[in-house]
């Protein structure tokens, strides 16, 4: 035995590998008994993975206390040996399919990790391998909407943020106040916008929005929740019984743009968030109590239909954020500079009238440097930029709802308005 392993370290990493393995073998034999092909027989069940996760923990072992790194890979040469002649023996059957020989090996490779002592970031490795073994069915549906625009829109994301962003000028260009305009720095905000809406459009396609007004709401929020406004204030016209569910759905993607901003400002300037915490939680929290006693007063079997969202990635939109956040940051900048902090709320209302996310990302990227914005101003700027661009939408509801959709939808409108109003400014 290795001089730094004592017994009781010995027993928890080969413990450790045998309950990775089960894990593993759980979700395959699970996976096989469920499955519609009776004819399939199982290629490994819970006990051979987890046989498996000990053969590698003991490979390592070997290879540790006889100073040998060959024996690690000779294991793997007799188990790949193994595994293709299983493998051909499933093609001679009409099965083509190798996700449960590829998962063997990885479950073979977590089990040496435990006992190299790199125990997280084998459960990482075998927990992340369960969960895409169990995404099957999701996966399939997945692809099974998408379509060639969805393609092209997530190739041209990929190619943006993968091959164009390592290559931008990381320095700005020009004195004060165009010192601010990084090209690095502004297309790394085009692309978490982007990621942001984009995962929320990869959830409304493999959850399905068709589920209830609830997802509706919360799903899509994340991808536009403009869109959400517009939908169900033109749809309330013609169903005027679902004030209550569609004033839910539209409340709750309002609510997401309120965390949206939380996260861009976690990710960006984590000192800022917390001036932040207080009145955009306080609005969210204030606005989730109105939407659960919506939710719970409105009648169960009033679902709307499914709604449709375009995938929210291409490149004329991608460009024109960018434009628009380099202007802002520019205008924001400026007014900072000239006009104290009046001036620079006074560009915050503005640019929230069109984008909340653009405005959020200039304060928080101001307030970074030590002798740039104060996070109580760069605070106070998102709060009102927040409150123009939900005004906005308010005023879309105003204009374009139904009578019973405008009764029952201010008051949650004004108490979490008010709240972060009051909060961010009195506090």
């Amino acid at each position: 035995m290795p001089e730094h392993l004592d017994s009781i370290t010995l027993f928890y990493r080969f413990g450790s590998a045998l309950l990775l393995g089960m894990l593993v073998g759980l979700q395959r034999e699970y996976a096989s008994k469920r499955s519609s092909d009776e004819r399939r027989e199982l290629f490994a069940g819970t006990r051979t993975y987890a046989l498996f996760a000990v053969l590698g923990c003991t490979a390592a072992l070997i290879s540790t206390v006889a100073n040998a790194p060959l024996v690690v890979p000779a294991v793997l040469l007799v188990m790949g040996v193994i595994i293709a002649i299983s493998y051909r023996h499933s093609v001679s059957r009409g099965h083509l399919g190798m996700t449960s020989e590829v998962a063997a090996f990885i479950t073979l490779f977590a089990g040496a990790l435990c006992m190299w002592g790199e125990l997280r970031f084998a459960a990482a490795l075998a927990v992340t391998t369960t969960v895409l073994l169990a995404l099957k069915l999701h996966t399939r549906s997945l692809a099974s909407r998408l379509t060639d625009e969805d393609v092209r829109a997530t190739l041209t994301f990929a190619v943006l943020t993968l091959v164009i962003l390592p290559v931008l000028p990381r320095h700005g260009f020009g004195p004060a106040p165009f010192d601010v305009l990084v090209p690095h720095k502004i297309w790394l905000m085009v692309v978490l916008i982007s990621g942001l809406s984009f995962c929320g459009y990869v959830m409304i396609q493999v959850i399905g929005p068709q589920r209830g007004v609830t997802l509706t709401g919360l799903l899509g929020g994340l991808a536009s929740s403009t869109a959400v406004t517009l939908s169900f204030a033109a749809r309330s016209h013609t169903a005027e019984g679902l004030a209550r569910p569609f004033a839910l759905a539209i409340l709750l993607a309002w609510t997401m743009m309120f965390v949206r901003v939380l996260v861009e400002v976690t990710i960006i300037n984590r000192p800022l968030l917390a001036q932040l915490a207080l009145p955009l939680g306080a609005a969210t929290a204030v606005s989730l109590v109105y939407c659960a006693y919506l939710y719970f007063s409105a009648a169960q079997d009033t679902s709307p239909d499914t709604e449709e969202f375009e995938n929210p990635f291409e490149l004329a939109p991608a460009l024109g954020f960018g434009a628009l956040y380099m202007l802002i940051l520019l205008v924001a900048n400026s007014a900072r500079l000239y006009f104290g902090d009046a001036g620079l709320y006074a560009s915050s209302i503005a640019a929230g009238l069109a984008d909340v996310d653009a405005i959020t990302l200039s304060m928080a990227h101001l307030s970074r440097a030590p002798d740039g914005l104060a996070a109580d101003s760069a605070a106070r700027a998102i709060v009102l930029a927040a409150a123009a661009n939900t005004l906005v939408k308010a005023g879309i509801v105003l204009s374009t709802g139904a009578p019973a959709l405008k009764r029952v939808i201010w008051p949650g409108l004004v108490a979490s308005l008010g709240i972060a109003l009051g909060v961010v400014f009195v506090l």
